[in-house]
Order: structure tokens, then sequence, then C-alpha cells
């Protein structure tokens, strides 16, 4: 999770959203990603989306079977689907949708979206889950008065 906070302060940094993911598989990391919706003017390129680009790229195959994504934050619809796709077979999160009280997303959770799928994913969450959200808050407090 280090990594993924790391990539998180770097999108940061660029004016994209505080999220960093990171792909990991039999024991190495293949890939990270950062959110660059901002930057490169483009709503798909969230974290998990960017690290699962980079993984496909590095390792020329589509099938991450027995990977694992950490992410600072839990992945949108959008990018569970992607998971699902890549066959990710478990996923690390700091931080929850529901712990921001974010309402667009209505009553979406990972695990919701496991169960409408039946797709077996292992989850686990809440780690490094204060570092997560602080990095999160800040995200708000730059953009207050911008």
């Amino acid at each position: 999770m280090d990594l993924a906070l790391a990539a998180g302060a770097e999108a940061m940094a660029r004016g994209d959203w505080p999220t960093g993911s990171v792909i990991v598989l039999d024991g190495e990391v293949v890939a990270s990603g950062q959110n660059r919706q901002n930057t490169l003017n483009d709503i798909t390129v969230h974290a998990e989306t960017d690290a699962l680009r980079g993984a496909f790229a590095s390792l020329k195959r589509t099938s991450l079977e027995g990977a694992t994504l950490y992410t600072t934050m839990e992945p949108c619809p959008m990018c569970a689907e992607a998971m699902r796709m890549a066959q990710v077979a478990r996923l690390v999160l700091g931080l929850r949708h529901a712990d921001l009280k974010r309402t667009d997303l209505g009553t979406y959770s990972i695990e919701a979206y496991c169960r409408m799928l039946e797709w077996p994913l292992d989850i686990v969450t809440g780690v490094r889950h204060a570092e997560c959200l602080a990095l999160r808050r800040r995200w708000g407090k730059d953009k207050v008065g911008k």
C-alpha cells in the first residue's frame, strides 16, 4: 500500500484525484497506476485502469489471474468490471466511498458488485485507512477557493 499511497500523492500533486493503485502478481509488482482524469481529459483513466493497462503492457497479456490489486480508494463499477475481466483475484483497499459519504454511487459497494455477478473476489478492507483518508481530505482542502 506504500506504493499506492505514493502514486496517489503524485496524482494529487499533478492536479488529479489522489488515488493510486498497484498490481502484484506472484509476489512481484507488475504495474502501478494513478488517477489521470484531469490531466489526460479522459474520464476512464482511474488509478485501477491505469495500473491494469500497465500490467497488460508489461506482461503482454490481458489475464492477470491470481493478481492482487492494492488501491487507496474503493474501485468504482467501471474499475470493478475491468478487474473482473482481467481475472484479478484479490483486492486490498484503504478507503471506501461510504467513508466519504458519497451519494453519487447510490448503495454501491465492491461487495455488492461481486455478489451481483457472483465474482469470488477476495477483498481486504481498511488497509492504511487513516492515511488514505488523509490523502483524500488533503485533496478537498487544496481545492477550496480555487
